[in-house]
């Protein structure tokens, strides 16, 4: 699952510069966790890491240059998305 999250990381820095590499890889923990909790939570079958992976990935295309918005508008995640102070980014 490592490098699932380590591949989607670098594609959402890509996509968003505003992000350091600790926000980056927060959110794509977030994602992944909110997406697998909610298909359970529907009842849905397993479908996979790839399949979230997919979704996430897709998640990531449409709106990863805007989810540093995202926190301003949702202060329930500010805490997980605070600026990384070891990092230049």
């Amino acid at each position: 699952m490592n490098d699932y999250h380590e591949r989607l990381a670098k594609l959402l820095l890509e996509r968003n510069e505003l992000l350091s590499y600790h926000q980056a890889r927060t959110w794509v923990e977030l994602m992944w966790e909110d997406f697998e909790t909610t298909a359970a939570k529907a009842g849905r079958d397993y479908l996979g890491s790839e399949m979230t992976e997919r979704i996430v990935r897709q998640w990531i295309e449409n709106y990863g240059d805007r989810l540093h918005d995202f926190v301003a508008k949702n202060p329930k995640y500010k805490e997980y998305l605070k600026p990384d102070k070891t990092s230049l980014n």
